[in-house]
């Protein structure tokens, strides 16, 4: 990945390996950013819809775009299946299906489905995570390359970490629950190449996570590139770590974070280094980081760190010199860059039956989207004053975040996978 040199961009790799694509939780970028051709503003269930396919039933996972195809993750409960599907992206056809049968007990939040996690690929591999059912690579056309068990993961809100691809190597945060754990794995063949664990006593005073515990990660790690080096940054319960992705070691941590751990890290450079957005979850802290540092570097790189914040499940987007984030009820927020001060806050209240908000930010062109629960979208423009520019609702439930490829938006409800894009007559 070559060096960053200025704040305007986003990531290097993002332009030049995916263009338009959007191959993985939170895009190319991995920072919720869309840097392609502007999305639609306006559209309706009748209005600007490309095509809609019919989904056999709610699942939390975000879909992924490659190319010519869409593909995401889907739980098939009654069938004790978990499985990726791929669509056209030009008509909405299912193309294929491909999956695991796993027929133990396993545990997990009422409104956090089976299947949370998103998929990942680099164009040639199609690479999700089932939690206890294991990881599995595909190919493009859903056949079955590798497979691995990585034993059981037990929590009582269950899984949402995405797999993380960078190179040749493909990064999983395993967890929540007694078993929570850093793994890295060679792409190609599943091979472990190193797995570092959770640190001990992280998630409750005095020992390690267990089952019962209501504390725990569910955020996806992010690359960054600070100080002529790649990290791989992992916000676990009351610590951001960075890892020397090659090898596993420990390049830095800081202190700071709440036990509940949501929303993903986002990262914007700046210069030779850049700045980390570690945020916690419900009523915790979330905090800047100056990237680039070595061991404990809460003293000495940590920017700033406000310890009591908004219910958050939704990630963030940086744009300019601000940081905007929403919580759960549906409050937006301005935030300033570099002090963490806050600029405004605004209430985003929608038509629907549920204004709450699960669902990340997307910035696109000047323009902010943000997703209720009732499917209604949210655009504002990004900057020191709050300025609503519409709202467009498909009423139906979601808790998945939205999806903006090559001037097309997809939107996955617990019924329906939607294209929205410009249509002329």
């Amino acid at each position: 990945m070559r060096q960053c040199k200025s704040s305007l961009l986003i990531s290097a790799f993002a332009a030049a390996a995916f263009a338009a694509d959007w191959p993985a939780w939170r895009g190319a970028t991995g920072f919720g950013v869309a840097i392609d051709n502007a999305a639609p503003t306006h559209w309706s269930r009748k209005e600007n819809v490309r095509w809609r396919a019919d989904l056999p039933e709610p699942t939390n996972s975000t879909p992924i775009v490659s190319g010519d195809r869409v593909f995401l993750t889907q739980a098939l409960k009654q069938q004790n299946r978990r499985i990726v599907l791929c669509f056209d992206r030009a008509t909405g056809k299912k193309l294929w299906e491909a999956g695991v049968t796993y027929r133990d007990p396993d545990v997990t939040h009422a409104q956090n489905t089976y299947a949370a996690a998103s998929p990942t690929t680099d164009g040639k591999l199609v690479i999700a995570w089932f939690g206890s059912a294991g990881l599995v690579a595909y190919d493009r056309n859903g056949r079955e390359l590798w497979r691995r068990d990585l034993g059981r993961q037990k929590h009582v809100w269950g899984y949402a970490s995405s797999p993380v691809l960078h190179g040749d190597s493909l990064f999983l945060s395993f967890g929540p629950g007694d078993r929570a754990f850093l793994l890295a794995l060679d792409k190609n063949t599943g091979k472990t190449l190193w797995q570092v664990g959770a640190p001990k006593g992280v998630g409750t005073a005095g020992g390690s996570w267990t089952a019962a515990d209501m504390y725990g990660s569910w955020s996806t790690p992010i690359i960054i590139h600070a100080a002529g080096r790649d990290e791989l940054v992992l916000t676990w319960p009351r610590k951001v770590f960075a890892f020397d992705p090659v090898t596993g070691k420990v390049l830095w941590t800081c202190d700071g974070l709440g036990d509940q751990i949501y929303p993903s890290p986002i990262f914007v450079p700046q210069g030779d280094g850049g700045i980390v957005i570690a945020p916690s979850g419900f009523g915790d802290s979330i905090m800047a980081i100056k990237a680039g540092g070595n061991g404990d570097v809460t003293s000495t790189h940590r920017l700033w760190r406000n310890p009591k914040t908004r219910g958050t499940i939704p990630s963030g987007v940086i744009s300019g010199n601000y940081l905007f984030v929403v919580d759960n009820n549906g409050i937006a927020e301005c935030l300033e860059l570099m002090t963490g001060k806050n600029v405004w806050t605004s209430r985003l209240r929608g038509s629907g039956d549920d204004n709450g908000m699960w669902s990340s930010l997307v910035l696109n062109e000047g323009k902010i989207y943000a997703m209720n629960k009732s499917a209604e979208v949210f655009l504002f423009k990004p900057g020191p004053q709050f300025e609503l520019l519409g709202s467009n609702s498909l009423s139906e439930e979601t808790n998945s975040s939205l999806v903006i490829s090559n001037g097309e938006i997809f939107i996955r409800t617990f019924n329906s996978l939607w294209c929205i894009g410009k249509i002329t007559h």
